[in-house]
Formats: structure tokens, C-alpha cells, sequence
């Protein structure tokens, strides 16, 4: 099984920019010592009070740097509000640079804030996904190409550099709504599923509408699954608990309002269940957290659960959130992280 990081280069109360590069760059250093298999960047904007990672790629670059070995992954860059051909450049010198490390994570994102300060309409979304995914693919592949789409329009494109994995670095795409994960299905790519706007417990079923359309799509094998799911490790059980307590849950009220507020914006639809989930996240239990929406404990314990949870799901690899809501402090972070990968991780290789 394939154990990752989720990132979200955290900025914590108090600290600068400067500071806050540095603790995260501190721990993508720790993982690729520890032989963390991937580290991944989510993309965050405007949001100071929580995040510096506005720009997974330059990062993913400045990582390629700084390691030799691990998978470099973006959970997710956010297709809508990209430029096809910049996109399709900056993924493959990314690929050259890493030497063909790169996992290309796409989404769409469910917060329309974040659109609105772009200029982007969100109810065109799921339109400017799937035209910016086609473009990006025939780049990679195609020694030239023209498009003319609804939003873009391209003539005898020639795209330089080209990713080093061939037809492209490994892309895999994030789902949410139901219907999504039908059509992840249906392209034949892998699949993020997340626990943190949803309970574990509502994810089998899920899985398997995807499997489903992997199947009845002619896809060989049966695809791929990877749970980006909250972690903590401790050295007892209190301490797994507690320590993880206030960060959590300042995230899910934080998310959980933003979740509700997008409930009515243009393109927001109904199968989603925003204002329900939102308004979920801001009233939901402690006791109920640490059992549907994250993964906590002592080595062992974390073990167990994972298996469980592996075993359910089908599971072919984990993206461990271990500082979701970033007022978990650095130095509980790096043990968590050493826990993870010297005294779980082996016990699924």
C-alpha cells in the first residue's frame, strides 16, 4: 500500500511566511529520509490564516529539488481555474526536473469563493474541467494538436517540454458527489475519496459505483483507490486523542461553514448536499470525528484501523492528513510523521 502526506504547508497563528515554508520544507525532509512513498500538496488561496501552498507546482519543483526518491503528488490542482497550455508546460517540466516523480492530482475544489476572486464562474466547472483535462492529455501526447472547445481555442500546438513518463505522469482525480465517482469510473483513472466532509462508514458504497463503472467502461484491473483521511500517531493513546483535538475540529467548523455558505452558489447542485454537510461539520461530535473521520492512535491501534479500513475500502494507498486545521505544533508533527513511517507503514509493505 502506498502511504503519502498530505500537505497543506500550514501557516500557524503567529508565524510568518517565511516560517511557515520552512517547517513544512522541514518535514518533506523528514519524509523522504523516513521513506514516506509520496509527499502531497493541496492548493489552497487566500486564505492566510491557513495555508502558503497557493501553488503546488513551483512547490512540487522546489521539493524535486530538496529529495531523490519520493513521489511528488498534487491533491488537487484545481483544473477549472488553470490554463490548459501553461498548465500542460508546468506539469511536464515539474516531470522532467523530478525525473518522472510526479503524480498529476486533479480536481474541480467545492468552494465557489475562491472562483468568485478569480473571476470564474463556478457553475462552469464541471464544463472547464473536463476541456481543460482533454487539452492537457492530447499536449502530452500528440506531437501537434488543435482545439476548439466552449472555452478554449488552440492551432497546431506543439508542447515542449514533454512529461518524462510516457503518456503522462500518473493522473488521478479527486471525487465527492456520487455521480463523480461514476465518472472517474468511466475514464479509467484512479481515484481520491475523503473522509473529512463525510463519515468513512458512507464510502463503501461509493467505492464500488466506481469499480463498477471501471468495469462496465472495459478498463482493465479494477482501479485504483487512495483515501486522503486526517492521521495522528502517538506514543499512547491520550495523547493521540487530545493532542489532535482543537486543530480538527477548528477545521471542520472552518470548512464546515464554508461548505454551507457555497450551498447556494451558482452551479452548487443538489446531489452535493452542501448545506447538510456543512451545517454536519459544524455541529458534529468529538467522539464522532475520532470514529468516521479520522484515523488515530498509538502504532498499533493506528494499524488496526487502517487495516480495517483498507480491507472496506479496497484501498491501495492513504494520504495522512497529520495537521489537519495547522495548530498541531511542528514538533508533534515530525513525531507523528516518524511514528507513521518507522512503525506503521512497514507493517503494509
Amino acid at each position: 500500500m502506498e502511504f503519502g502526506m498530505f500537505h497543506e504547508f500550514q501557516q500557524p497563528p503567529g508565524a510568518s511566511a517565511a516560517e511557515a515554508f520552512a517547517q513544512s520544507f522541514a518535514q518533506v525532509e523528514a519524509a523522504e529520509r523516513l521513506g514516506l512513498d509520496a509527499m502531497w500538496l493541496a492548493e489552497l488561496h487566500f486564505a492566510p490564516e491557513r495555508s502558503v501552498l497557493a501553488s503546488p507546482l513551483i512547490l512540487a519543483a522546489a521539493i524535486a529539488e530538496r529529495t531523490t526518491r519520493m513521489k511528488i503528488g498534487t491533491a488537487v490542482q484545481v483544473l477549472p481555474l488553470c490554463h490548459p497550455l501553461r498548465l500542460a508546460e508546468e506539469v511536464a517540466t515539474v516531470d522532467q526536473l523530478s525525473g518522472g516523480r510526479l503524480i498529476f492530482g486533479v480536481g474541480r475544489s467545492g468552494f465557489a469563493h475562491t472562483y468568485a476572486t478569480y473571476g470564474v464562474e463556478y457553475g462552469e466547472s464541471r464544463e472547464r474541467f473536463s476541456e481543460t483535462l482533454t487539452i492537457v492529455k492530447r499536449a502530452f501526447t500528440e506531437e501537434r494538436f488543435s482545439h476548439k472547445g466552449k472555452y478554449f481555442a488552440y492551432d497546431n500546438v506543439r508542447l515542449a517540454p514533454k512529461p518524462l513518463q510516457r503518456p503522462w505522469p500518473e493522473i488521478r482525480i479527486a471525487a465527492a458527489s456520487p455521480d463523480t465517482y461514476e465518472e472517474v469510473g468511466s475514464l479509467g483513472h484512479p481515484i481520491f475519496i475523503a473522509a473529512r466532509t463525510g463519515n468513512l462508514s458512507e464510502l463503501a458504497p461509493l467505492v464500488k459505483s466506481y469499480r463498477a463503472a471501471w468495469i462496465k467502461a472495459g478498463h482493465p484491473g479494477r482501479g485504483a483507490v487512495y483515501l486522503r483521511v486526517p492521521v495522528y500517531v502517538a506514543n499512547s493513546d491520550e495523547a493521540a486523542r487530545e493532542e489532535p483535538r482543537e486543530s480538527i475540529m477548528h477545521l471542520l467548523h472552518y470548512i464546515g461553514d464554508r461548505l454551507a455558505a457555497s450551498a447556494t452558489a451558482t452551479g452548487a447542485r443538489a446531489i452535493e448536499n452542501r448545506a447538510e454537510r456543512g451545517q454536519k461539520m459544524q455541529s458534529i461530535d468529538y467522539e464522532e470525528v475520532l470514529r468516521e473521520r479520522m484515523i488515530v492512535g498509538t502504532p498499533e491501534r493506528v494499524t488496526d484501523r487502517l487495516q480495517e479500513v483498507r480491507d472496506e475500502l479496497g484501498l491501495d494507498g492513504i494520504l495522512a492528513e497529520l495537521n489537519p486545521g495547522s495548530l498541531i505544533p511542528h514538533p508533534r508533527v515530525m513525531t507523528a510523521l516518524t511514528l507513521l513511517c518507522e512503525e506503521v507503514m512497514p507493517r503494509f509493505k
